[in-house]
């Protein structure tokens, strides 16, 4: 297994974080990895907010939908990174949507989030990607102006302790040859 294979295949969702505060060098490491990700036509449609601030990750964790398990890893990660999206970017031409699916910031935003999460996870650092909360709050907290979303929460941080891997399904119950 090559050592990015098994940056992918060691990558878990974590909940639980050491106190310890991550070093610049490696919080620029990983925003860099960001900077790189692929995007519609290099749009680039992502704005990132780290958010260190403990009131404003305590306000943050009043948006988690009651019951997420990544509740307390909002407060608990020394930091956070809203990951928002630049709406009618990626995906259009001329300011018409070029597909059927519209806007493709989601998707932009996944790859970016996706680099993230394994940079981290090659520097010893765990993420999980928080998607369930009440987004018009959030918006609100972290003063996104009109034409931006916040898609994904992330918290970053060493981890306490050892997650097991989740069951995959195995690669012949997905993959289909020349057609479905």
């Amino acid at each position: 297994m090559t050592d990015f294979m098994q940056i992918i295949t060691e990558r878990r969702s974590v909940r639980k974080y050491e106190e310890k505060e991550i070093p610049n060098e490696i919080l620029n490491e990983l925003l860099k990895a960001v900077q790189w990700a692929p995007s519609w036509a290099n749009t680039q449609c992502w704005e990132i907010i780290v958010i260190k601030d403990k009131d404003i990750r305590h306000k943050m964790q009043d948006t988690i939908t009651p019951k997420n398990p990544c509740s307390k890893a909002i407060v608990a990660a020394p930091v956070l990174i809203a990951f928002c999206g630049k709406l009618k970017q990626a995906g259009y031409y001329k300011e018409n949507a070029t597909t059927k699916f519209g806007d493709w910031f989601m998707y932009d935003l996944g790859l970016a989030t996706q680099n993230l999460c394994l940079a981290a996870q090659s520097f010893g650092l765990g993420t999980v990607i928080a998607g369930s909360f009440d987004h018009a709050k959030a918006k609100e907290i972290l003063k996104l102006p009109e034409g931006y979303e916040v898609v994904t929460l992330v918290p970053i941080g060493y981890p306490d302790g050892n997650t097991k891997p989740p069951k995959r399904r195995d690669i012949d119950n997905f993959i289909h040859h020349d057609v479905f």
